[in-house]
């Protein structure tokens, strides 16, 4: 007895040591709980002018995201905007840290398995002077397959493939800003429009309410103006509510609270596109699609690699009756019944998947900017004639009918014609000016980024 006990004190010392060891390597846990109104209070408090948005802005210097010098302290251009859309977009936050999930899996992928320590005692039940059998193993997997070499790569692959995807969502993010800002242009020159009108039929109004009143002008068609007034004062209405809407989703796409104290500044000028020779170097979505070809490749690579069994090795221990007994175990699988057919299946079928979206992409992208390029020529087309042409005319035909109006020589209607005709034309020009700076900002989306920095905070 005296002896067993000597044995089990030695076995539990030498796996006192290994578990001490073993627990070397473990981490401790701690809570860090949510705070919403710490978080409140940090989203009220930021700023175009914080340092680390101005310090962001010095490092990616002139770049596609930035063509002039950051000064948010006379108003945000769309430029600038960008910037701090970059820094603080939500979207892009959780973006990138998805990727650092990637990365964390990948800095730890590849290792080897944990060795495993087994203990057994048994006692005999017949009576026999040493009735004690005790057995102890230590089994270890050696990789002779290479499954883990590749599962490795496979995971330096996704965490770049989650890396391209935060700069497609960090480009889209910009391709959404823009869109954004241009139609809150594009209202707030048609809120300036409309209220011309209201204050040039005010003017109109006195001049027509007076010929009513001396019979000089029918009741009926002083009417018409009252009438187009009240309609045009409506636009304003609904005008100033989409403006400060569009303006609070500006505000939200750059990370800031509705309320942020900044000035906007309105704008139709979109940075150049990008001009370059393959567009699968520099389209955001494409690169994202090369990278995760990538990962299904070496997706299949692993799986093929799981047909070719792992060896288990280790030193064995063993008394049985008083006498000690040392050696080997060892152990392989024979890939006879499962030597991962599903596993190769599954992964090729995703491979080809990968391989047609990445080709999808690619046809779609091309025929989508043949169809931008054209629709580009037709608008600027539009807008020159109608800036060249259309608007001078009317104008020159409102002032002929105001003057004529004035000495009681013209026709109310004409006038009232002229203005509703020049209104619908300034309009129109608007909307040429929008069109075209929202085909050049879609061009620019897909063709992507000459240069872009690494953006990831």
């Amino acid at each position: 007895m005296y002896s067993f006990l000597k044995q089990q004190q030695a076995g539990a010392s030498i796996f006192s040591i290994i578990l001490a060891v073993a627990l070397t390597g473990c981490q401790s846990y701690h809570s860090v709980p949510l705070n919403s109104a710490s978080h409140s209070k940090k989203w009220h408090a930021r700023s175009p002018s914080d340092e680390n948005v101005r310090e962001f802005a010095k490092r990616i210097g002139t770049t596609e995201v930035r063509q002039s010098a950051f000064n948010p302290d006379d108003g945000i251009t769309l430029s600038e905007g960008e910037v701090v859309a970059l820094v603080y977009n939500a979207d892009l936050r959780i973006a990138r840290l998805k990727a650092g999930v990637a990365e964390a899996t990948a800095e730890y992928a590849g290792k080897w398995d944990n060795p495993e320590l087994s203990l057994s005692v048994l006692k005999v039940t017949e009576s026999v002077p040493d009735p004690w059998v005790i057995g102890s193993a230590l089994s270890l997997t050696i990789p002779v397959s290479g499954r883990l070499q590749i599962e490795k790569l496979r995971a330096n692959a996704k965490a770049h493939s989650k890396l391209a995807m935060v700069a497609e969502d960090e480009w889209q993010t910009l391709a959404d800003l823009t869109q954004v800002w241009l139609e809150w242009s594009a209202n707030r020159l048609r809120l300036e429009e409309n209220e011309r009108v209201v204050a040039s039929l005010n003017v109109i109004l006195d001049t027509t309410e007076k010929l009513a009143e001396a019979g000089e002008l029918p009741r009926t068609e002083s009417t018409l103006f009252k009438v187009e007034q009240a309609s045009r004062m409506a636009d304003v209405a609904q005008l100033l509510g989409r403006v400060d809407e569009q303006e609070k989703e500006i505000r939200a796409l750059m990370g800031l609270s509705p309320n942020a104290s900044i000035k906007l500044i309105p704008s139709f000028d979109v940075v150049a596109p990008a001009e370059s020779a393959k567009l699968e170097d520099s389209n955001t979505t494409i690169l994202r699609l090369k990278s995760e070809y990538e990962v299904a490749e070496l997706s299949l690579r692993r799986e093929i690699r799981k047909q070719y069994p792992d060896i288990q090795l280790g030193p064995q221990f063993a008394k049985d009756q008083g006498q000690s007994q040392m050696g080997l175990m060892g152990g392989i699988p024979i890939p006879i019944f499962n030597s991962n057919k599903g596993g190769i299946a599954t992964a090729r079928a995703k491979r080809e998947l990968a391989r047609a979206t990445f080709e999808h992409a690619l046809e779609k992208t091309h025929a989508r900017l043949a169809i931008l390029d054209s629709r580009l020529e037709t608008v600027r087309y539009r807008r020159q004639l109608l800036n060249e042409s259309v608007v001078p005319l009317v104008d020159q035909q409102i002032e002929n009918a105001r003057k004529l109006i004035e000495i009681g020589e013209g026709n109310s209607l004409i006038l009232l014609e002229s203005l509703i005709r020049a209104h619908e034309t300034k309009l129109d020009l608007i909307e040429a000016r929008l069109e075209e700076s929202v085909t050049l900002s879609e061009t620019r989306h897909l063709r992507g980024p000459a240069s872009f920095p690494a953006t990831t905070l």
